[in-house]
């Protein structure tokens, strides 16, 4: 899997690029995931609105909750969301595509024709789904804000004044880009395992329908990892606002 992502690496910068193919994953794989994201985006927005509500109100610091909840939103739940939207929309999709061509055989008949399946299948989709990832990271922050604030001002009694405020106190441009930089790895994480699994079926049509869910489980588990680790160096070399 990481051989296969070295590859994708390598022959990304390499013409022709596939734009064709490009343009068309990406359509398909922000029109399965544009309604699901968005939708997944406001509950979560709405429980973290109101645990951190809570919360808050019992230390007395109900001032800080706009920023506490924005922050969680963008920096952690927006990225994660995207990326398990894509990955069990759109990783499915292309895993499911991948693997009926093994098994038909078509990217032996590829290679043997000195046609390139990385270059002519996989880059394509792992940028596509790294490029809707990136854009779709966006709208789910936008929501997810939303929904936090619905659910703070209107349900718990929270005043609007100090809910932008204190987000405008705290918030910071590179907690934008920690948001985006996460959606960008995750989008190609979940890409190149969709590829690989479906590059490598096992048993025929029923081994298919196997490496899609091994896919979207790997996928999730290494989203979780990634997230550690990106989180971990973001908090270490940015400093808190003020700080």
């Amino acid at each position: 899997m990481f051989a296969l992502g070295l590859d994708v690496a390598r022959m990304a910068p390499r013409r022709p690029f596939q734009w064709r193919e490009f343009l068309g994953q990406a359509w398909f794989v922000a029109s399965v995931s544009l309604l699901p994201s968005a939708l997944v985006s406001i509950p979560f927005g709405a429980v973290i609105a109101m645990q951190l509500g809570s919360l808050t109100r019992q230390l007395g610091a109900q001032s800080f909750t706009g920023a506490a909840g924005v922050l969680a939103t963008v920096q952690q739940a927006a990225p994660i969301v995207t990326a398990m939207i894509i990955a069990g929309a759109g990783g499915s999709a292309v895993c499911a595509d991948i693997g009926s061509r093994t098994i038909r055989e078509e990217i032996d008949a590829m290679k043997v024709l000195g046609v390139s399946p990385v270059q002519r299948l996989i880059v394509p989709r792992v940028l596509a789904m790294a490029f809707v990832a990136v854009l779709l990271n966006g709208l789910v922050s936008i929501v997810g804000v939303a929904g936090g604030y619905f659910f703070n001002v209107f349900l718990q009694g929270g005043t609007p004044g100090a809910y932008l405020s204190s987000f405008n106190a705290l918030a910071q441009l590179p907690d934008i880009y920690i948001s985006e930089l996460k959606a960008l790895i995750f989008g190609l994480v979940a890409g190149v395992v969709a590829a690989y699994r479906g590059l490598n079926p096992r048993g025929g049509p029923k081994g298919v329908g196997d490496s899609v869910n091994q896919a979207v489980v790997i996928t999730f588990l290494l989203l979780y990892f990634v997230n550690f680790v990106l989180t971990t160096v973001y908090l270490h070399i940015v400093p808190p606002k003020g700080g």
